[in-house]
């Protein structure tokens, strides 16, 4: 450490450092690596550190902060839990918000490592600080918070804990307000997402029955609340199968069965829709479709509306539905209803709002695209069917989007091309259109690095495309190569020759 370094710290130590000498203490300690720091750093100087804290003087707090995050990452966490216990229990009591935010970096440092975390469970009242912590008004500092009591809830002992000698500590808290309430729900769900052991625990809380009576209840915006935390704890199997034995996905069903007659369903409903979406991707399309038809309806009478809200959240369901190939053929099955929904999705494509026509662009990408290995005739059929119900001239749809001075919806016609690019229908409709490979090979039309690496993952998957050089034929298919293999940023080189000339 430079010497320097060595006589600020000694006076930060002794509490006399001015300001200015906390300043340059910070500056110095920047050029120092942290492993240097370990032979010369002890625990007083820690201790006066965490007590320059406490005053009334916003810059100082902040220069001890910057200080001590360089400081305490040098140390192993062990030893900041038991050495630095006391300092931590203040420093998560601060009235400063950046002091809270350096206190939870270390306890989640602490509750990262194997040989630390237990010291958490022996210290009660450092653990009740966080659960409180989750109460706290920076959301920064709740969520720092939830993440390190679902690590100590990873052992047996966590666990134990936390339902046991704690759960009146987190039931106070929830007391705090609505949006604290579900932060603890949100916690409960994420601990139950480790195991069927953690699920059980939690459930014997009675934390996830009063949620589940909440999503249920007649509140209809604690219910559009309440279902994102319901739709985290289905994307594990246990989560799923407990909500399946409580009945809660049937009534789920019902709830949105009952939608037609309440006035108030559009708070809830795009929620409820997009449970039974993601519900429908971690599980089985076809038996969620088959078990729950009101879902598929519901879907499509959204899509059919005239309701932007409701048609984006039809166009995202649809596209998480058709991710999959089993999806896929659920959507099939509906036949026309469904090729006359794509010609609908295709003008929203073209002509709703910036932020809808991207969703639409989202959902095409991710109901075109086959897997090689997945690619059968029908199927290539089907998707090509599917195209062609997109707009009388699909390609060029897409490809005059593409053209449009807009990064975001240019990247998104990008996509569409590469979904469908590893697909012989598709090479041919883009041989046989006039100027597309050049298009595709021209770096001149992409503007900044969002639009070339898209336009690189198209030329990509043409190229490791098994039937590319047999549609494309030789010239296009080494043009194609060339452009992969000088990566999505070429620059071309200027000729010393040339400048020569032109001088």
């Amino acid at each position: 450490m430079a010497e320097a370094a060595v006589e600020l710290l000694e006076r930060a130590a002794r509490r006399d450092a001015a300001l200015e000498e906390l300043r340059a203490l910070r500056v110095a300690l920047q050029a120092v690596p942290p492993a240097a720091l370990r032979a010369r750093l002890g625990e007083h100087h820690l201790g006066a550190l965490f007590g320059l804290l406490a005053v009334n003087d916003r810059e100082q707090v902040s220069t001890c902060v910057s200080i001590l995050e360089r400081l305490l990452q040098a140390l192993d966490p062990l030893y900041i839990i038991q050495n630095l216990r006391e300092e931590l229990q203040k420093g998560l009591l601060h009235p400063d918000d950046s002091v809270k935010i350096l206190t939870m970096s270390q306890v989640g440092r602490i509750v990262e490592d194997s040989a630390a975390v237990t010291e958490i469970l022996h210290s009660p009242e450092l653990l009740r600080q966080i659960i409180n912590c989750i109460g706290g008004e920076k959301i920064a500092v709740a969520k720092e918070a939830i993440k390190s009591l679902s690590r100590v809830a990873q052992s047996q002992e966590g666990l134990e804990a936390l339902f046991g000698n704690f759960l009146g500590d987190l039931r106070n808290v929830m007391a705090t307000s609505d949006v604290v309430r579900y932060r603890v729900y949100e916690l409960i769900v994420e601990i139950s997402s480790v195991s069927a052991e953690s699920l059980n625990y939690c459930a014997s809380s009675g934390l996830i029955a009063e949620l589940i009576g909440e999503l249920t209840g007649e509140d209809v915006l604690v219910r559009a609340t309440c279902i994102e935390v319901v739709t985290s704890l289905a994307h594990t199997a246990q989560g799923r199968q407990y909500l399946a034995q409580q009945g809660v996905i049937d009534r789920i069903s019902n709830i949105i069965l009952g939608a037609e007659s309440d006035p108030f369903s559009s708070f809830y409903l795009p929620g409820f829709v997009k449970f039974f979406g993601n519900l429908a991707v971690v599980d089985s399309p076809q038996q969620i479709c088959e078990r729950y038809p009101v879902f598929m309806e519901k879907v499509f009478e959204m899509a059919e509306s005239q309701d932007p809200t409701m048609i984006g959240v039809a166009v995202d369901t649809l596209g998480i539905l058709g991710s999959n190939v089993e999806g896929k053929q659920v959507l099939q099955k509906t036949r026309s209803r469904f090729q006359n929904l794509l010609s609908k999705i295709g003008h929203q494509a073209k002509n709703a709002p910036t932020e809808l026509r991207l969703r639409c662009l989202d959902a095409i990408s991710s109901l075109l695209y086959l897997p090689p290995d997945q690619q059968t005739e029908d199927l290539l059929r089907m998707t090509e069917s599917w195209f062609t119900s997109l707009s009388s001239q699909p390609l060029e749809l897409f490809r005059s989007i593409s053209t449009q001075p807009f990064p975001d919806l240019h990247c998104g016609a990008l996509r569409v091309f590469t979904a469908i690019a590893n697909q012989p229908w598709a090479q041919k409709l883009m041989l046989n259109s006039p100027g597309f490979v050049e298009y595709v090979v021209d770096r001149s039309v992409e503007p900044d690095k969002a639009s070339k690496d898209a336009k690189y993952e198209l030329v990509k998957a043409l190229v490791n495309s098994k039937t590319i050089a047999e549609v494309f034929g030789n010239q296009y298919y080494l043009r194609l190569r060339a452009y992969l293999q000088e990566g999505p940023y070429y620059v071309k080189a200027v000729s010393t020759t040339a400048v020569e000339g032109a001088e």
